[in-house]
C-alpha cells in the first residue's frame, strides 16, 4: 500500500467512521493491524500486550542502531454523537473521533510505512495507544511491561492536532505542553430533617455552598498567579425535595496544573480546607482525588531544544512556539517515565477538539508526516544517544 496523499486521506476517513471509547478499540486494532500488514515486514516486529488486547507495538529494527526512538499515537474516541455532516460520519452511535485521533493514527502509519520500505538508522517503536481519553492507557501499559528490552524507548516522541495551528504547522515549546490533572470527588455527610425545623439538622446544601466557595480561594490565594492553576468544580448534587433538608451533598470537579508540584499543593490545600469546613459546620466530609489523573506533559529540555531547532531552522515546515495549554493528556506518564518531546500539528480553525463538530483539515496530514519522519532522520544521524 502507498501512503501518498489520497491513501492518507482514506485511511483517515476509513478510521473515522468506527470510532471506539477506551479499551474497546477492537476494529480500530483490527484495521491498524491490517494496514501495517501491507507494508513491507522485512524490518518489522510486534508486540502484544495480553492485559490489553487492543494496544500494539511495532518495532523496525535500525541498520546501524545507537538508540531506540519512541512514537506514540493514542488511538481511542469520545462519546459524543457526531453533528459534522460528513460523507465519513461515524458509523458507531453516541461516538466520535471528536479529538483528532483518526487523524494522529494516519500520521503514526504514514511515518512507519516510509521506515518500512527505508530501513532506518536507529531502532524505532511505535506505540498505538489505547485508553487515552479515559483509563490511562499509557500507566496500564507501562505497568503490563510492555516497554521492556527491544521495545523500551531511549526517547519517546508524539503529536496532538490542534485548530489553534493552521493546517500543517508544527507547534511545541519547552517545559510544560500539557497540563496535568485530577478528578475531586467530596462527599458532605450530616443530618437531614424537615425545612421548618432547621436546628435539628445538619444543612448539606449550605455545607455544600460554603465549602465551594472556600475552595475557589485556593486559586486566587494560594497559588502564584505567574505560575496559574485551575480548580473546577461542573457537578453539585444534593436534595430531593424543596422541603426536606438534605443530609448528603456531592461535589464532582477537576484540578489543571502545570507542574506536578502545583497539583499536589492544590491537592494539600483542598484536604486542609474539608478538614476545617467539617470542623466548623459539623458534618463528616470524605475528599477523593483520583491519582489516575493526567500527569503534567513536561518536555525533556535538551530533547526539545533539539526538536524545537531542527523544525525552526527547516524550510519545509511552519514552526511555531506555543503557549502550554490547561488542557491534559496521558502521554504525560510517559514522559515521566521516558526523556522526550510532545508537540502540535495543526489541522486549522475547525471548531474545538471534543467537539460534536471537530473536522479536522485534512491537508494537515501529509505536513505531518514529512515533518516527523524529516525530524526522526535528522536525529538518528546523531550517532550517540546523548548527542542533541
Amino acid at each position: 500500500m502507498q501512503t501518498n496523499f489520497d491513501n492518507l486521506v482514506q485511511i483517515r476517513r476509513s478510521f473515522h467512521q468506527i470510532p471506539e471509547l477506551a479499551l474497546k478499540e477492537y476494529e480500530t486494532h483490527a484495521l491498524i493491524l491490517k494496514i501495517i500488514k501491507s507494508f513491507p515486514q522485512d524490518y518489522l516486529e510486534f508486540k502484544n500486550i495480553d492485559s490489553m488486547p487492543t494496544a500494539l507495538l511495532v518495532r523496525v529494527r535500525g541498520s546501524n542502531p545507537h538508540r531506540t526512538i519512541g512514537y506514540r499515537c493514542d488511538i481511542d474516541a469520545l462519546p459524543v454523537t457526531e453533528n459534522t455532516g460528513l460523507q465519513f460520519s461515524s458509523t458507531h452511535a453516541g461516538i466520535m473521533h471528536a479529538c483528532g485521533h483518526d487523524l494522529h493514527i494516519t500520521v503514526a502509519l504514514g511515518i512507519l510505512r516510509h521506515f518500512s520500505t527505508s530501513q532506518p538508522a536507529d531502532n524505532l517503536v511505535f506505540f498505538f495507544q489505547p485508553a487515552e481519553e479515559s483509563q490511562s492507557g499509557s500507566v496500564l501499559a507501562f505497568k503490563s511491561g510492555a516497554f521492556t528490552q527491544e521495545f523500551q524507548p531511549d526517547e519517546f516522541y508524539g503529536l496532538h492536532d490542534t485548530p489553534l495551528l493552521e493546517a500543517g504547522t508544527i507547534g511545541c515549546r519547552m517545559g510544560t505542553l500539557f497540563a496535568g490533572t485530577t478528578e475531586v470527588n467530596i462527599t458532605l455527610s450530616g443530618k437531614s430533617g424537615h425545612a421548618a425545623y432547621p436546628q435539628n439538622a445538619q444543612d448539606m446544601v449550605v455545607a455544600q455552598a460554603y465549602l465551594i466557595t472556600q475552595l475557589q480561594s485556593i486559586v486566587s490565594r494560594n497559588i502564584d498567579p505567574i505560575e496559574g492553576g485551575v480548580l473546577t468544580f461542573g457537578k453539585v448534587t444534593s436534595g430531593t425535595i424543596r422541603n426536606v433538608i438534605a443530609g448528603q451533598a456531592v461535589i464532582e470537579g477537576t484540578i489543571r496544573g502545570l507542574t506536578q508540584e502545583m497539583i499536589e499543593l492544590i491537592q494539600e490545600r483542598i484536604r486542609v480546607i474539608c478538614a476545617g469546613v467539617a470542623l466548623a459546620l459539623d458534618c463528616k466530609i470524605d475528599v477523593q482525588l483520583n491519582q489516575g489523573g493526567y500527569f503534567p506533559v513536561q518536555n525533556n529540555s535538551a530533547l526539545t531544544k533539539n526538536f524545537i531547532k531542527f523544525m525552526r531552522n527547516s524550510k519545509n515546515i511552519r514552526f511555531e512556539e506555543t503557549p502550554p495549554a490547561m488542557t491534559g493528556e496521558d502521554f504525560g506518564f510517559l514522559l515521566n517515565q521516558f526523556p522526550g518531546t510532545m508537540f502540535w500539528l495543526g489541522v486549522g480553525p475547525t471548531s474545538s477538539l471534543h467537539s460534536a463538530t471537530f473536522n479536522p483539515n485534512e491537508q494537515a496530514i501529509q505536513p505531518g508526516v514529512n515533518a516527523v519522519i524529516a525530524f526522526l532522520e535528522d536525529r538518528m544521524r546523531k550517532e550517540h544517544p546523548s548527542n542533541v
